[in-house]
């Protein structure tokens, strides 16, 4: 396992620094490519993390997930598994660019054999691909093709990962559409991952659900938490 560390945060010609959550996060994104979406912010929020643990995020795209929880909670350590370069690049010099060099390591790899020791994950995140491949149009740009088509890892895929790397009774949190949420819980159990938490996304009071924040343990007893519902970007601070 080889982390991705580079030296200086050269900014790219195609590339800008956004600023988030008062000036606290700083993000190298594609001006006009793949940028990452409100799902991971949800994600980030849901996700339960206790001192201490460290967090694998599969498919990190530029980091950001890790990035807010290293600015909002006591992560041991975490570490971004990205197969697409460029966006590696741009999650290892974000965590440069935010000071998190130390606690934050950014690996090029598959997710479907993920280059980690079974067993040292506390807490696997993924905001996996939605759709399959034959399913709507995809996106002409190959970093959001991948992002959102099950093109080069499906579900099943992502959760024998998890079910490798994490640790007994650890934890996977992801997020679905709501219009597959039976899909995404049926296979569960077949990886030995019991749904413990879910909590619905409504983008507003009129509207019917959107996305599905799914939290489950790697071996854990029955027993499932529906939490109250989301609404809009939740307490995202733009």
């Amino acid at each position: 396992m080889k982390p991705f560390r580079p030296h200086k945060t050269n900014i790219q010609a195609d590339e800008r620094i956004d600023q988030f959550m008062e000036g606290r996060l700083k993000l190298i994104q594609s001006k006009d490519g793949y940028r990452f979406s409100i799902d991971a912010i949800l994600l980030s929020q849901f996700v339960t993390v206790r001192p201490g643990d460290v967090v694998v995020d599969l498919g990190t795209g530029c980091g950001v997930i890790l990035l807010i929880l290293l600015l909002t909670r006591k992560v041991g350590h975490a570490f971004g598994v990205e197969i697409q370069k460029d966006l590696a690049s741009q999650a290892a010099r974000n965590s440069l660019l935010n000071g998190f060099q130390d606690k934050m390591n950014i690996i090029i790899g598959d997710i479907r054999r993920p280059p980690m020791a079974k067993e040292s994950a506390d807490v696997i995140i993924c905001n996996p691909p939605y759709r399959k491949v034959k399913s709507g149009r995809i996106n002409p740009d190959p970093r959001r093709a991948i992002a959102r088509h099950e093109i080069l890892a499906s579900v099943d895929d992502i959760l024998q990962a998890t079910t490798d790397i994490l640790c007994k009774k650890g934890r996977l949190a992801l997020i679905y559409p709501s219009v597959r949420l039976v899909d995404i819980l049926a296979r569960f159990r077949k990886y030995n991952l019991e749904p413990k938490r879910i909590q619905i996304n409504y983008p507003n009071l009129e509207s019917g659900a959107k996305l599905a924040l799914i939290e489950a343990t790697l071996g854990g007893k029955p027993g499932l938490e529906i939490c109250p519902p989301l609404l809009g970007q939740g307490n995202w601070e733009n």
